[in-house]
């Protein structure tokens, strides 16, 4: 599943997410594990704003020590019974990841190789994910995300990823019609309608070199 990706730039979430940055806040061009990026989620008016939150809906240092527990993807199928996500999920903390692409590994060449997955017209795009807030071991508060993934075995472009013999995943893109819709939904039966796969077709990948 997505482990790492490329967020949007300050002027895209200004001008394509109508939807801007604070402006003391900063993110690395690519997203890894606890690392900040900006998300967009409704505010108490209802309105669309970004915050900075940490990818990984527990943070490692939240974990105990020795202890692996990635938290970057929340399956749709589980994601209302497994602890890390459940209360988030049935309280409706839903948020947009905004991007312009996301990285997965492909083998078919008998090797891993680092693909790139973006919008066919290079296009900014976001996915569907879940926010929370938490307490840091030094006692202050800290959000933190998580992205959804569906089953892509039957999708004709995201069927080409990960090791032979693995199931398929996606990352769930939001079209940006259904954006607000997405944003403002607090029943999670509803929320469900909004975890489909994404055409294909308006979709695009490629080798790219692994940077981090």
């Amino acid at each position: 599943m997505c482990v790492t990706y490329t967020p949007s730039r300050r002027e895209e979430l200004a001008e394509i997410f109508r939807s801007p940055a604070p402006t003391d806040a900063t993110w690395p061009d690519q997203t890894w594990q606890d690392y900040d990026a900006p998300i967009i989620r409704f505010d108490e008016r209802g309105d669309r704003e970004t915050i900075i939150a940490s990818y990984g809906m527990v943070p490692q240092n939240q974990i105990r020590k020795g202890k692996k527990f990635p938290s970057m993807n929340a399956r749709s199928e589980t994601v209302g019974e497994k602890p890390s996500f459940a209360k988030p999920w049935r309280e409706g903390q839903l948020c947009l990841v905004p991007m312009t692409v996301f990285y997965e590994p492909n083998w078919e060449s008998g090797k891993h190789v680092r693909w790139g997955i973006a919008m066919a017209d290079a296009s900014p795009f976001a996915v569907a994910g879940l926010w929370r807030e938490s307490k840091s071991p030094e006692g202050e508060t800290v959000r933190s995300f998580t992205q959804l993934t569906i089953n892509a075995d039957d999708h004709p472009l995201m069927n080409h990823f990960h090791k032979p013999g693995e199931e398929k995943r996606s990352l769930v893109i939001v079209p940006a019609t259904d954006w607000d819709d997405w944003l403002s939904c607090r029943d999670p039966e509803v929320a469900r309608s909004f975890l489909r796969p994404f055409p294909a077709e308006a979709m695009t990948a490629a080798p790219v070199p692994n940077s981090k």
